[in-house]
């Protein structure tokens, strides 16, 4: 099964979030499942759609403050390692419950860690957090390193759809972004049968998320709408 990459490198907070939702629009098209590997030029903290912006602007001193296009609470963003993993509607991923797609997004880090003789584990169980933080306490099935949540995720399922968009804060072990990327893309070549592909149409999505970035994500109307 052909599977797409697409390695971004680091990127405007606004231009981020704005080209996962160009992937998610461009399923219909592509027909076939995208991971996108990126990073940031600049601290930043995104949150969830469904969070008040007056809430988040309180709990965080981060800036700047971007509205995600998926739910959960507040990511910081600086040496993270991030990515989004987007399928297409009729794809088996997009027909798991969220319960499942979450924790078997989370089953796939944790097997990347594991082939760089890293172990982590599942969260059997949620642990209480700050209210509206990511990594301050953890759900059930974020990725863990001792205890400590080092891993999670939001997603958004739609009619286009799923789109997971991830955050790794990686454990204080040295390791290497580019060996925990070519990790996570043999275990989905081991586990999930994926036929890795250069991503065919990124001028087009670059594009597209230009447009969003500059009509949606970089405007003050769309970030405080609630």
């Amino acid at each position: 099964m052909n599977w797409f990459l697409l390695n971004s490198g680091p990127c405007a907070a606004a231009f981020n979030m704005a080209f996962d939702e160009a992937l998610l629009e461009a399923m219909p098209r592509l027909q076939a499942p995208v991971l996108r590997f990126y990073g940031w030029t600049e601290p930043a903290a995104t949150f969830g759609y469904f969070q008040k912006f007056a809430d988040v602007e309180r709990t965080t001193q981060l800036r700047p403050l971007i509205r995600r296009p998926t739910g959960g609470g507040i990511v910081p963003h600086a040496a993270d390692w991030t990515y989004a993993a987007v399928f297409p509607a009729g794809h088996e991923w997009h027909s798991l419950k969220a319960e499942e797609s979450y924790r078997r997004i989370h089953d796939w880090l944790r097997l990347a860690f594991a082939e760089l003789t890293v172990a982590t584990e599942l969260a059997p169980c949620c642990q209480k957090s700050l209210p509206g933080q990511c990594f301050i306490g953890h759900e059930k099935s974020d990725l863990l390193w001792h205890g400590k949540k080092i891993a999670g995720a939001a997603q958004r399922r739609n009619k286009l759809g799923l789109l997971i968009q991830g955050s790794v804060q990686p454990p204080p072990l040295n390791l290497c972004r580019d060996h925990f990327d070519a990790a996570m893309c043999d275990v989905a070549e081991k586990n999930f049968g994926a036929a890795w592909q250069r991503f065919p149409a990124e001028d087009a999505a670059h594009k597209d998320a230009t447009r969003l970035a500059s009509e949606k994500y970089s405007q003050v109307c769309y970030n405080q709408k609630r």
